[in-house]
């Protein structure tokens, strides 16, 4: 025997009170779908948009990167263009006014965080700001600076150019004479 389960139906064209039809459904859906489309759209425009104006800061900002420091730089022009007009009255006053520039321009690089690299003589070679330029015999500690030939510059931690410099390398025959005919055999 089979069992039959009855179910009471309804007609499926007339709705129950209280009910929406399938057509007002489907309008909200639609409609409630065209203002997600719409916020999305929103939200992709204003993320592009933004994308446009970080892109537009970030140019402006490596075009005027070095403004600052030209601005520091110009007093050190005037001051050249001065001690070269008044090096046609006096040589005394070229000297004072290359000596004056100099100064300027040192300062300016130091506000700008630009820093010399001079090792002294002695001091032990760091290839991370020092570039060898000759190894010399010398009484000095192997591997330490013997003379900068160029000082070096850093930018904060960064190096810009290293120092060229002369390092010392251990003498070869201990010290010890090299003319001396003592150590032939």
């Amino acid at each position: 025997m089979q069992e039959e389960n009855v179910q009471a139906q309804q007609p499926q064209n007339e709705p129950q009170s209280g009910d929406k039809s399938l057509e007002e459904l489907l309008a909200e859906a639609q409609a409630k779908i065209e203002q997600q489309r719409d916020a999305m759209m929103r939200a992709v425009a204003e993320a592009e948009n933004a994308r446009k104006r970080v892109q537009a800061e970030a140019a402006s900002s490596q075009k005027y990167a070095v403004e600052r420091f030209a601005e520091s730089l110009l007093p050190v022009l005037d001051s050249l263009e001065a001690a070269l007009a008044a090096a046609k009255d006096s040589p005394q006053a070229l000297l004072e006014g290359v000596e004056l520039t100099l100064r300027q321009l040192r300062a300016a690089l130091q506000k700008a965080k630009l820093t010399e690299i001079a090792p002294a003589p002695g001091e032990r070679f760091d290839p991370h700001r020092h570039q060898a330029m000759a190894a010399v015999p010398a009484e000095a500690e192997p591997n330490t600076v013997v003379s900068v030939m160029q000082k070096g510059y850093a930018l904060h931690d960064r190096v810009l150019r290293p120092a060229l410099v002369t390092v010392a390398k251990a003498l070869e025959n201990g010290g010890k004479n090299p003319i001396s005919q003592t150590d032939l055999d």
